[in-house]
């Protein structure tokens, strides 16, 4: 795609703070082609257990590395499984920029993760059922409404992941509400076709992000060794795993949200693609 082939086009890209993570990637892929991009998350600064992370400022600091590609960013601290709160992010990038253009909506919730149903929190099903699929209707919802008045078309993307296309012992939780994701994705294409606004899902594999930040800390207490060095070792058995021979990259996510934004994806709704380095292939 050329580097300028979504200019005078508006984005909305959640999930977006994490200094390592795939939305942060998408935003800056985005506006390298021209688009400006309204970045959201429900923490403006998570923090990052990578070395050389301890000063990220977040949302502010990609508003900053958006604007100096000569694009326009804006940044939203907004939880996307309340109604109120979305409807809010939307009238603020409506007011910021008149449209919007793009959704793309990685904001997502982990879980627990190696926790049998039978041990099984409730309230942790809820959260994250709340954030990945009551969050993705609540989101998607707000965008929809506004391309459908705009009547111009337009693209989003969903994230949902491969624990959504097969389960995955100990993380039912997490695999049953990517699943929902797709349904979703599925029926919301159907939909929206008419107006001329195609839907998609990217499904990644085993990507490095800060979304296991939190357990690899755990884990490396339990083991005794630091962060980092659970870490590589937990990178060099997955990349070991996939057929390609490596873990995935941020970057190798924001090449295929990259395409499912663009022209070139115009004959494709409905569809959840798996970017996993061949990990699973249906």
């Amino acid at each position: 795609m050329s580097r300028d082939g979504l200019v005078g086009k508006v984005a909305l890209v959640t999930g977006a703070a994490a200094k390592r993570g795939m939305g942060r990637s998408i935003a800056l892929r985005l506006a390298s082609q021209g688009a400006d991009v309204a970045v959201l998350d429900v923490a403006a600064a998570p923090r990052s257990l990578f070395p050389g992370d301890e000063g990220w400022r977040g949302l502010d600091e990609l508003v900053e590395e958006i604007d100096s590609l000569g694009r326009t960013g804006l940044a939203l601290t907004t939880d996307i499984s309340s109604k109120e709160q979305a409807s809010g992010a939307l009238a603020a990038v409506m007011d910021k920029f008149g449209r919007i253009d793009i959704l793309v909506n990685c904001a997502g919730l982990r879980g627990t993760p190696n926790v049998d149903v039978v041990d099984g929190d409730e309230d942790e099903w809820k959260r994250l059922f709340d954030v990945n699929l009551l969050g993705s209707f609540v989101i998607g919802k707000q965008a929809a409404t506004r391309m459908i008045e705009r009547g111009d078309g337009g693209k989003m993307v969903f994230f949902a992941s491969l624990a959504g296309r097969e389960g995955v012992r100990g993380n039912a939780a997490y695999a049953a509400s990517k699943w929902g994701v797709i349904g979703f994705v599925q029926s919301l294409a159907k939909e929206l076709a008419p107006h001329h606004i195609n839907v998609n899902a990217i499904c990644p594999g085993r990507i490095i992000t800060n979304l296991r930040d939190h357990w690899i800390e755990m884990e490396a207490e339990r083991a005794g060794i630091t962060s980092e060095e659970y870490r590589k070792m937990e990178y060099e058995a997955g990349g070991k795993s996939v057929p390609l021979g490596r873990m995935g990259t941020t970057d190798d996510i924001a090449d295929v949200a990259s395409f499912l934004v663009s022209k070139e994806s115009d004959y494709m709704t409905g569809q959840s693609l798996n970017v996993c380095g061949g990990l699973l292939m249906d």
